[in-house]
């Protein structure tokens, strides 16, 4: 049930680019405002039709415009989340849901609403309408829709922009949940490129409408041209992770492929596997493990590949076990260090420099 999606416009914004999405796979399209991101979710979902374009849901043509083919938005089984969700005000959550659901009817339709807003952990709010639920429950309520329809393909419109950061972080971690139930293929719009890495399998980053970066959110997040057109100086990277024991100082220990790291206390039980979003400098160097710092996280590793920047700042991808971090190094350290690709080093990372939202469910 893989999306494949090619749009070529020169209005209302120029548009020259095309990908592909596995089912359960969630692809971030990452870009500024008026890169092209929702006018590709507009796309997909037939609400606008550019000059070329293929849109491919499981082998079945929703759009071809060479062809002649242009499937109506009610005849595509998309499921779309907008910023403002766009709930009707005079339905309850469970009216809402049931609205979208099409295959089934009477008490059967009900039943299967409440079974989404279940889904989506809304247990017992059924019957409140939208101005009697948080941002957060209304936000839900409008995933719990999109499902409704059975969708072949979910987009996601910057659907936590709207909401504050301490419901967004329960949010992402509900959405990563979520996912162990979808097969289908979905597309996240966001700018917020933290968002993308800790909800995306691989991301797409455009820039004036054309894809200057996609791959994994690994590779992408090293790549010169992908920080550049997003005007990002700061690179990181997800390390996984499973979380050991709680000490009674308030520090988790975790353990990685490449050895223990500590964090101020993460909210999860011990056995649950995590991922670190670890900044590209907050990550020093060394060439033997230093003694004597106050630093705990002294992991062993190996230079995979040095990018230099346009400026005095070099960008360096790690090696740690089975997975890979960034280092974001003066040129200068790099010569004293005489840093070359396939050297081993050591990785010190303070335990404060992490932000508790840069902790998530793997």
């Amino acid at each position: 049930m893989a999306l494949e999606v090619m749009a070529r416009a020169t209005t209302p914004i120029p548009l020259d680019l095309a990908f592909r999405v596995q089912p359960g796979e969630l692809l971030a399209l990452v870009g500024h405002s008026g890169s092209g991101k929702t006018t590709l979710l507009r796309t997909i979902a037939g609400l606008w039709r550019p000059e070329t374009a293929r849109v491919q849901v499981n082998g079945r043509t929703w759009l071809d415009t060479i062809a002649g083919v242009d499937l109506p938005t009610h005849q595509r089984r998309v499921g779309v989340v907008f910023q403002h969700y766009a709930l009707f005000p005079h339905m309850t959550a469970v009216q809402n849901v049931a609205s979208a659901i099409d295959h089934l009817s009477g008490p059967a339709r009900t039943l299967e609403a409440e079974r989404l807003l279940e889904l989506v952990n809304l247990s017992g709010l059924g019957q409140r309408r939208p101005a009697r639920l948080s941002g957060g429950e209304q936000q839900r309520v409008a995933v719990a829709r999109a499902l409704a329809r059975r969708p072949e393909a979910l987009l996601l419109d910057e659907p936590f922009s709207a909401v504050d950061r301490s419901t967004r972080e329960k949010l992402h971690a509900e959405v990563i949940a979520l996912r162990a139930h979808l097969a289908m293929p979905i597309v996240l719009v966001t700018h917020d490129m933290n968002e993308a890495q800790l909800l995306a399998d691989r991301m797409v980053v455009i820039d004036a409408g054309r894809m200057v970066a996609e791959g994994s959110t690994g590779a992408v997040m090293s790549s010169p041209e992908a920080l550049h057109a997003m005007g990002i100086r700061e690179a990181a990277a997800m390390l996984a992770a499973t979380v050991d024991r709680h000490d009674a100082d308030g520090m988790t220990r975790l353990i990685t492929s490449a050895g223990p790291l500590w964090l101020p206390k993460v909210e999860a039980a011990p056995g649950a596997r995590v991922r670190v979003r670890i900044m590209a400098h907050e990550v020093m160097l060394a060439r033997s493990r230093p003694e004597g710092l106050s630093a705990q996280n002294i992991l062993p590793a190996r230079i995979v590949d040095l990018q230099p920047g346009d400026g005095p700042a070099v960008l360096i991808r790690l090696a740690l076990g089975e997975d890979e971090i960034l280092a974001r190094v003066t040129r200068r350290a790099v010569a004293s260090l005489n840093l070359q690709v396939g050297d081993q080093v050591h990785a010190v990372l303070k335990s404060m420099s992490i932000a508790r939202d840069h902790v998530t469910a793997a």
